[in-house]
């Protein structure tokens, strides 16, 4: 204990160090806009914990995969899975099982990916990052702006401008494992008052690192930008599609490091389809000098059809959603003290699910019994939201503002059971050994109200130097599959919305040659939702969180960069509540730390670019060691990855060349531990090399 106390100490201190810099209030600060606010911002102006990933960073990782564009934001620490999958992390441990997904808010341009009630834990492959602006990360509680699944922050996808950008773009890239990528942009001015029609479209393939892992990913965009006087209208229809082949787990003790069983797949047959189309304006009327109207009307559709290889049986499921709302601010100045945003959200959504098996059952003569063939759930679900907000900032004096804000959200579904409802199979014959495991409810309704409130303060310590500190509350209704997709005994989840109280206090600094953000936060966790030891939904679980997170960007000189992104984080189980897992019932969780939660990760990117034409970087990636179950008795020992990109460009012409996990070490993506397999993992990519070429008009 003294050990890890002396470390963790050591550790603050380290954080704490960029302080002592200073520099002359005479800088030239670099402006970086944002819209974590509802309405563009300077980030300075900002008492979040806010990243922002440029469109720099997003090319130069290649945007593979979104995990490798998000290590450089402190907190954030995604767990990649197979083919374009991942398990979401920022400021939590990594979310996995019941209650995970709509843990964090997924967004592009301010409308979530996913309908409120109906979240998909791999949504942000659903986004068009490829051909950003930037992403903007909210780390932390967003629920008071952006309302349900803005828990543990927000990434928000900001689509490139055709009217800040050039004419065109065309880049390809090729690497390993038949993997090939091609990205069209154009833009086509038509008028001199600002109309222009843009396009964009982004095709990968990739054969994938191991056995029978490959996938075909395409996305498309057109969109249409309308200047009408002071207002302005962008209107943008988004299609993405996904066809991958999934490689499942691989198990055993430290299979990770065996380079011939690395490359195998366990599940050849597991697949999933995944589609999804997007229609929104956004839409800003200036009413006059002091006030602003924002208006972003949206369509949404979803579906996606996958196999369900973890479980027994493998059952087929099949998801969507459709979707119709309106998200709305009004900013008003009240005078040069103070102003004012409010305005009102709300969508109309119908969602559907299907889970259906076409073989019998392998395994034990109860497994075979309790998981007959046939449909296991059929229902639809319609869903309504509905959710005014008010925030308001007070500039005390040139030094000091204090900003407060609150949300009122109520969200209502019905539910409609499309076959027999009880733990028959579809034909209403029982199951041996006490019935189906699957529950289906009786046709219900449902109704969720939550308030969600924030106060913050900042202060100016110095032209450059800011001191800001928030008190925040977020919340995360109950999703559709976690209210009606039932097992065994339970004919009805009682489930509470899942609330997160959060305290932050920072020091920012922006300047010319250094900027940094330092960051410690504390956070409290309840009505955790999870499935106990009888696969009963609850959410009477409890967690404590508190971390430091530092961001720095420091110039050495006008061709030596550095950029830092680091985070020590605890994650601890906060309640007395028994481990789910059947060899572990009887094991308290209380004080224990949860699972897939490194106490230390992060990256660290020196950048060299001796002239205009040529530019290096080396990067360094930490993920620290993690137990893998509830007990803490498995653990993985974490890694560090060494990675280079180089690039040389002449006029409008770059070439390009990225080479990951330059020491070629075995290490895993993911590592996990389950009752039934034993410690088991997603491995890692050897030393891979992958060559671009862009070009700009």
């Amino acid at each position: 204990m003294r050990i890890i106390n002396k470390i963790t100490l050591g550790y603050i201190a380290l954080a704490l160090l960029p302080i002592s810099f200073s520099h002359s209030s005479e800088t030239q600060i670099e402006t970086i806009v944002v819209t974590a606010g509802r309405y563009e911002q300077d980030i300075s102006q900002r008492v979040e914990s806010i990243s922002v990933v440029n469109n720099d960073v997003l090319r130069k990782s290649g945007n593979t995969h979104i995990q490798q564009s998000l290590v450089s934001v402190p907190g954030a620490n995604l767990a990649r899975g197979n083919g374009q999958e991942y398990l979401p992390a920022l400021r939590s441990p990594v979310l996995t099982g019941a209650g995970a997904c709509g843990g964090l808010l997924t967004a592009e341009d301010g409308i979530p990916l996913r309908a409120n009630g109906f979240c998909n834990i791999n949504e942000l492959f659903e986004s068009f990052s490829e051909t950003a602006r930037h992403v903007e990360v909210v780390r932390g509680p967003a629920g008071t702006l952006y309302g349900s699944n803005a828990m543990h922050g927000l990434i928000n996808v900001i689509s490139r401008d055709p009217v800040e950008g050039k004419n065109g773009s065309l880049n390809t890239e090729a690497g390993p494992h038949d993997y090939y990528r091609l990205g069209v942009s154009a833009d086509h001015r038509l008028s001199s008052e600002g109309d222009v029609i843009s396009a964009d479209l982004y095709l990968m393939t990739d054969g994938g690192y191991r056995d029978q892992s490959g996938l075909d990913q395409q996305k498309a965009s057109i969109q249409y930008t309308h200047q009408v006087g002071d207002s302005r209208v962008r209107t943008r229809l988004v299609a993405t599609s996904l066809n991958q082949e999934t490689a499942g787990y691989l198990e055993g003790d430290g299979v990770y490091r065996n380079r011939r069983s690395n490359r195998t797949n366990p599940n050849p047959e597991a697949f999933r389809d995944a589609n999804s189309l997007r229609f929104y304006s956004l839409i800003d009327i200036p009413v006059n000098q002091t006030s602003q109207l924002h208006l972003a009307p949206y369509l949404r559709k979803t579906d996606m059809r996958f196999l369900q290889h973890y479980l027994p049986g493998q059952p087929m499921e099949e998801n969507g959603q459709e979707s119709v709302g309106i998200r709305s601010g009004y900013y008003l100045e009240l005078g040069e003290k103070l102003n004012l945003l409010t305005g009102i959200d709300t969508e109309l959504s119908k969602g559907y699910l299907l889970e259906a098996q076409e073989s019998v059952t392998e395994g034990s003569e109860f497994l075979q019994a309790t998981i007959p063939m046939g449909k296991h759930y059929d229902y639809e679900v319609v869903a309504w939201n509905v959710a005014p907000y008010a925030s308001a900032t007070w500039k005390v004096n040139d030094q000091l503002e204090i900003t407060g804000g609150v949300r009122i959200e109520s969200a209502h579904y019905d539910y409609d059971n499309q076959m027999l409802s009880g733990r028959t199979d579809e034909n209403g014959l029982p199951c041996d050994f006490g019935g189906c495991r699957f529950s289906r409810p009786n046709d219900r309704k449902d109704s969720f109200n939550n308030i969600s409130p924030k106060l913050g303060a900042l202060l100016w310590l110095s032209n450059e130097l800011q001191l800001f500190t928030q008190l925040a509350q977020g919340y995360r209704v109950p999703q559709a599959t976690e209210l009606y997709r039932l097992q065994r005994e339970q004919t009805v989840a009682e489930l509470d919305p899942e609330e997160i109280n959060s305290f932050e206090v920072g020091l920012r600094k922006i300047g010319d040659s250094l900027s940094y953000e330092w960051v410690a936060y504390t956070m409290k966790k309840e009505n955790v939702i999870f499935r106990d030891a009888d696969y009963f939904n609850q959410s009477n679980g409890k967690t404590r969180h508190w971390g430091v997170e530092l961001a720095v960007d420091y110039e050495f000189t006008e061709s030596l960069r550095l950029e830092v992104s680091t985070s020590y984080a605890e994650h601890r189980y906060a309640e007395h509540r028994y481990a789910d897992q059947r060899e572990l019932q009887g094991v308290e969780l209380d004080g224990k730390l949860v699972d897939s939660a490194p106490k230390t990760f992060g990256s660290y990117r020196l950048h060299w670019s001796p002239n205009s034409l040529v530019s290096a970087e080396l990067e360094w990636l930490h993920q620290g060691s993690y137990f893998t179950d509830p007990q803490n008795a498995y653990r993985y020992p974490g890694h560090d990855l060494l990675n280079l990109h180089l690039a040389w460009q002449w006029k409008q012409y770059e070439i390009s060349t990225r080479i990951l996990n330059i020491t070629d070490k075995a290490y895993a993506e993911r590592a996990d531990y389950s009752s039934f397999s034993g410690s088991r993992y997603f491995p890692g990519e050897p030393r891979s090399i992958y060559f671009g070429i862009n070009f700009d008009w």
